[in-house]
């Protein structure tokens, strides 16, 4: 499976951006898919993720009511929706995907980077 991300850049604070990660490769059968994020000197976030089959979410408390995770089955695409972006959301950002509930996130994006000034 090959993830790749898009939709970054630089924005204001307060603006909106919306990333996507699709999903490639002639077999694709994830469980769950998430949004990740790491600023500079800073650990790597798990921002959002979102349970394939039934949509279940989960939101991390410091982009919880600002970010929104979603998925299209058929494009085998998430989206990460960033209203009200802050400074501190400046971070590279990746997906990555599990394929069971007993696993964890083993492929990876590339990342795509999220600048916002203030």
């Amino acid at each position: 499976v090959q993830l790749v991300e898009s939709g970054g850049g630089s924005v204001q604070a307060g603006d909106s951006l919306k990333l996507s990660c699709t999903a490639s490769g002639r077999t694709f059968s994830t469980y769950a898919m998430g949004w990740f994020r790491q600023a500079p000197g800073q650990e790597r976030e798990l921002v959002a993720s979102i349970t394939w089959s039934d949509g279940d979410t989960y939101i991390a408390g410091s982009v919880r009511g600002r970010f929104t995770i979603s998925r299209d089955i058929a494009k085998k695409t998430m989206y990460l929706q960033m209203n009200s972006l802050k400074p501190e959301d400046t971070a590279v950002y990746q997906c990555a995907d599990r394929s069971s509930q007993y696993s964890g996130f083993a492929d990876w994006g590339p990342g795509t980077q999220v600048f916002v000034s203030s």
